[in-house]
């Protein structure tokens, strides 16, 4: 029995997805800070910072909202820039629904593309 090549590149496409989001997060290093005074928005402002040995462009953040056992409740996500240089950082600022029973919060990098500034096309 064969199996179907678009199965097969469908299942690679997901597990190569599944793979750079949990590696996305290495290399930078994220402060926040949370003000909860509207009830239904949570704002989160910070810096992320690009500590990896390359360049990093078309970076995105999450924000996910977590009730007391890391279930994720709600999510915000925000682009942040086109390119942050080697140990250069950039502030950030989102809003992250919340919900009944948010008892805290995660911001990571969700995606990027690593490289040099000085690529050639």
């Amino acid at each position: 029995m064969r199996a179907c090549p678009v199965f097969v590149f469908t299942l690679v496409a997901v597990l190569a997805v599944l793979v750079v989001s949990v590696a996305a997060q290495e290399g930078f290093k994220i402060t926040y800070d949370v003000d909860r005074s509207r009830p239904e928005r949570a704002r989160l402002t910070g810096r992320v910072v690009n500590e990896r040995p390359e360049d990093v462009f078309e970076v995105s953040l999450t924000a996910e909202a977590l009730d007391s056992r890391g279930k994720v409740l709600a999510r915000g996500i925000t682009y942040i820039d086109s390119r942050i240089a080697r140990g250069d950082g950039r502030p950030f600022s989102m809003s992250v629904p919340t919900v009944a029973g948010t008892t805290n919060f995660r911001v990571v990098v969700s995606s990027f593309r690593a490289g040099f500034a000085n690529q050639g096309p």
